[in-house]
């Protein structure tokens, strides 16, 4: 699929993904940063900071709800409303405008959402009654969480329905196509895992019932769009929110198994020290594979370049860096290292502080700077 090799570093050749053509193998992790406004509605900040990191060889976005139900936070973006698609927009255009790709990535919280981060104040759902017990991040500060309301069968259709409107509203923001998140304990890998889904009906029990929501999700998600503007995000294994799948290895294989024929544009892993999560993707799967080994261990120019080299990977997603590097492609190319967080900033906050002023290393971006105010 390559056409141009790049024998001194391998993340900059080329690819093609579906319709696009990738001018390299970087691909800029979704991270939450929390800058939209409490309607869920994008800004002139947020284009700023996704501008900046065009370079990448595709940018994934920060997970969008899609539903007010599947709202994790206040100040999460969303792609449920009119004005969201147009704040969206806004952010597609300027990344366009910088020669950018962008997915967006649909991301519903499951028990991980609360009362307090929803404007209607409603309790959050779930497969099962199974709350979460770390504390959860509000504008007021860390609140003790609350125990999730079980989902219906008929709101489970509606949830998958969301998810096919949600990209729906992708499309029309502007973006180049979505992402489903099922990954690092979000609804789709709450269905999937032992702790979280005790259901006795069709979702629930045996591999079959565990995989069906994830498996409608992605179906509905590809019709919705076309399957070669979808990808999808899973981690097996993954003890992130203290999820728990004691033998991973056949449920996620036959997840594979069924969501193969569909023709997805990508396959993205999370890798896990404790389970070989992509190892077994690149055994299993045979379409594109998009590995990230940064949610249990720093990302490295170094240990990147290895994914690509090895065969691990076709692309690598790449997290952290991004924070503190828009220019991450850039200074693999010129081999400069990619400067360290500045850990005060690090945090969820409104401002540009810690989020869009980063400078690059060669400092030619300075019409994409956001001033500090």
């Amino acid at each position: 699929m390559d056409t141009t090799k790049n024998h001194r570093q391998p993340l900059l050749d080329t690819y093609e993904l579906g319709r696009l053509r990738l001018p390299n193998r970087v691909v800029m992790a979704p991270m939450t940063r929390l800058r939209a406004d409490r309607d869920g509605v994008p800004g002139a900040l947020m284009a700023t900071y996704y501008a900046q990191r065009a370079s990448a060889g595709l940018i994934i976005s920060e997970g969008a709800a899609p539903s007010v139900e599947g709202q994790q936070y206040l100040t999460e973006p969303g792609l449920y409303s009119e004005a969201q698609v147009e704040g969206w927009r806004r952010v597609t255009d300027a990344v366009h405008a910088e020669g950018g790709r962008i997915f967006a990535q649909i991301m519903h919280a499951g028990r991980g959402g609360h009362p307090a981060n929803r404007p209607d104040g409603g309790t959050p759902v779930a497969p099962s009654v199974v709350p979460r017990t770390d504390p959860v991040h509000t504008l007021d500060g860390k609140a003790a969480p609350v125990a999730p309301r079980e989902l219906t069968l008929r709101e489970i259709a509606g949830t998958v329905a969301s998810y096919a409107d949600a990209a729906r509203a992708a499309v029309r923001s502007g973006f180049d196509g979505v992402e489903i998140h099922g990954a690092n304990g979000y609804l789709p890998h709450q269905f999937l895992a032992d702790n979280t889904n005790r259901r006795t009906d069709a979702y629930g029990g045996g591999t079959s019932g565990r995989i069906r929501f994830p498996v409608e999700v992605t179906e509905a998600v590809a019709d919705a769009v076309g399957a070669d503007r979808v990808g999808l995000r899973l981690s097996p294994g993954n003890r992130q929110f203290e999820m728990v799948e004691r033998d991973p290895a056949p449920v996620y294989r036959e997840l594979l198994r069924q969501v193969a024929p569909l023709g997805l544009a990508y396959l993205h892993v999370t890798d896990d020290p404790a389970h070989p999560a992509l190892a077994e993707a690149r055994r299993d799967w045979h379409g594109t594979l998009v590995g990230n080994t940064g949610e249990h261990r720093a990302t490295t120019q170094e240990g990147a370049a290895a994914l690509i080299a090895g065969g691990h990977a076709d692309l690598v997603s790449v997290g952290r860096p991004y924070i503190s590097n828009p220019d991450v492609v850039e200074r693999l190319a010129a081999g400069v290292p990619w400067s360290v967080i500045r850990e005060k900033d690090f945090h969820y906050a409104s401002g540009p502080r810690g989020y869009v002023d980063y400078p690059r290393h060669d400092r030619d971006n300075a019409h994409l700077v956001a001033p500090l105010t």
